[in-house]
């Protein structure tokens, strides 16, 4: 048997390792790690027996508590249902928006769970506030390009707005540029009779010349004023709101190259009561109409 080598420094004695002159001490692993490291081994070999471990071929080691965590937020969310049933049931009843306000209970119920259902489903377009972003409505507004009574705004969350279903809001801004309907030159007056309707900065000859261009391409669906339509989606071009913005230049590229925004239908993965929620608390957020 080897000879065991004391380091003279530390007189602990060495494993044999040696690196560039630099030996390697067998110093002992403390007592309190080994202790934690022991408990911890004895602690996993319980947990394996008391709880849900080991997956097996036809499913997994159940734990002699049989504990299960799908099981208890399946139980929950049916307690959950249960509690809100006697809401949802009115909810659903409630013949128009006068009546679900007139009920403070339910107006708060409706409010909650919409708001709840905003940020999961909404908000990544709209924003956390509804406040919404370039192409993407303000909610919190009065502007409504398709109505804000509770029963459009419930349509359009349900179907969507081009989203390809059959009953889905449908409307086209046409590409009068890109589509050679219109010449450059008179996309450029139209972007002025546009920027006048909102008051904003213009040429009041390019506007005039762009009058009976407006009348003969626009008006069909903005109306002779600009102020817009609803039931065709059309928005008012007489305010200061602006989808995309009322800058000339994005002005001319919208009648350029025209627009198509989608909103999804959400009929397929929102119950009627959570789009009618929903619809409730998108309501409450720009007064409704």
């Amino acid at each position: 048997m080897a000879k065991k080598e004391i380091d003279e420094p530390t007189g602990v004695e060495t494993t044999g390792h040696e690196w560039d002159g630099v030996k390697e001490l067998n110093n002992p692993l403390p007592r309190w790690w080994l202790i934690v490291w022991y408990v911890s081994i004895i602690w996993s070999i319980g947990y394996w027996v008391v709880m849900p471990s080991w997956p097996g071929i036809n499913g997994y080691l159940h734990g002699m508590r049989n504990h299960s965590e799908r099981e208890n937020v399946t139980e929950a969310v049916a307690q959950l249902d249960k509690a809100r049933a006697d809401a949802t049931r009115r909810l659903l009843t409630a013949p128009d928006m006068q009546a679900i306000e007139s009920d403070p209970g339910l107006h708060a119920f409706a409010l909650a769970a919409g708001e709840s259902l905003f940020g999961d489903n909404c908000a990544t377009c709209h924003g956390a506030g509804g406040q919404g972003f370039k192409g993407y409505p303000n909610l919190n507004d009065d502007a409504w390009l398709w109505g804000g009574s509770l029963d459009e705004i419930r349509h359009t969350i349900r179907y969507g707005i081009r989203s390809g279903h059959p009953d889905a809001r449908l409307s086209v801004m046409q590409a009068y540029g890109s589509s050679g309907v219109l010449q450059r030159d008179a996309i450029d007056d139209l972007v002025h009779y546009v920027r006048g309707l909102s008051g904003q900065i213009h040429d009041d000859a390019a506007a005039e010349r762009a009058a009976p261009v407006f009348q003969d391409q626009c008006a069909q669906c903005h109306g002779p004023a600009g102020g817009g339509d609803q039931m065709l989606g059309a928005p008012n071009l007489k305010d200061p709101i602006w989808l995309y913005g009322g800058d000339a230049v994005t002005i001319r590229e919208t009648l350029w190259n025209g627009r198509g925004g989608v909103m999804p239908a959400w009929d397929q993965r929102l119950s009627e009561e959570e789009i009618l929620a929903l619809s409730v608390y998108v309501h409450s957020l720009g007064g409704g109409e």
